[in-house]
């Protein structure tokens, strides 16, 4: 039998690059995509076969897709894992940072699985989209990224549905705080929007704290891929998957809480008592 095949995105380091050594371990042959050349050449060296891809290059999407066609005719497992967190203010931000995290986290997961429909229909395969428990428990300084979890939550529960008559099944997993490279790329994004102009620069502190927060007390990444992997070698797989700290506790909160208390917490932890 040949290997089975598994397309991984945003495999340049993090849950990515976990989950491309995980799937290569149980036998995979491992598609891991990156943007950049010496990512590129890393994921090469260590025995993948490395793509570069942009999600959000609609063409390369396209070019990918027909290449999987010509070489592995076929695709067992979609792992839409690439993403980043825009962190600031919702309105500092405003409409274009929301479409640049839409376009990244939303648009071109859809995009990408579209493509790849008939390689998985061939194969009867499996979706996993990446989502985040930030889709669950919405946080301030946070906005655009957790609304871009909460459309990947919800397009995974249509898309379970749609996809089920072909015999492709759909995993979405709801990752807690997971040892990456997220934190400082969040911090990046968080620094770029912060500015004295804005009406919340007194309060700068706790945007640094929201950007920074993927990474309190976090889980390693090969913890991660390994139970990630489990769940989809199960018989039957889950619908749904929490892994990592944070994970089961902070939707129980976001169900079970009080709203109104909640927020009085939400608003504490990112400096948000006092009087602009």
């Amino acid at each position: 039998m040949p290997s089975p095949t598994a397309l991984i995105t945003g495999c340049s380091s993090g849950i990515g690059r976990a989950l491309a050594d995980a799937f290569k371990a149980a036998g995979y042959s491992v598609w891991a995509s990156a943007r950049k050349p010496q990512d590129l050449a890393s994921l090469q060296a260590a025995g993948f076969i490395a793509v570069e891809l942009d999600v959000n290059d609609r063409a390369a999407v396209a070019a990918l897709a027909e290449r999987l066609e010509r070489e592995a005719g076929g695709l067992d497992v979609l792992v839409n894992n690439a993403g980043y967190g825009a962190m600031g203010p919702l309105l500092d931000g405003g409409v274009e940072a929301l479409r640049k995290q839409f376009d990244t986290n939303v648009f071109a997961l859809v995009d990408l699985t579209r493509a790849c429909f008939p390689l998985l229909r061939k194969r009867r395969g499996l979706v996993v989209n990446i989502g985040s428990v930030s889709g669950v428990l919405v946080t301030p300084f946070a906005g655009a990224y957790c609304a871009s979890k909460a459309a990947v939550h919800a397009l995974s529960d249509a898309l379970r549905l749609e996809l089920a008559p072909f015999g492709i099944e759909l995993m979405e997993v709801q990752p807690g705080a997971i040892a990456s490279s997220f934190g400082s790329n969040a911090s990046r994004e968080a620094e770029a929007v912060i500015a004295e102009g804005s009406p919340w620069w007194p309060v700068r502190e706790g945007i640094r704290a929201r950007a920074r927060a993927s990474q309190d007390k976090p889980t390693p990444a090969e913890d991660f891929a390994r139970v990630l992997l489990a769940a989809v070698q199960r018989t039957p797989r889950p619908a749904l998957v929490r892994i990592g700290n944070g994970s089961r506790a902070l939707p129980i909160l976001a169900r079970w809480v009080p709203k109104a208390l909640l927020d009085r917490v939400l608003k504490k932890r990112f400096g948000l008592t006092v009087e602009l």
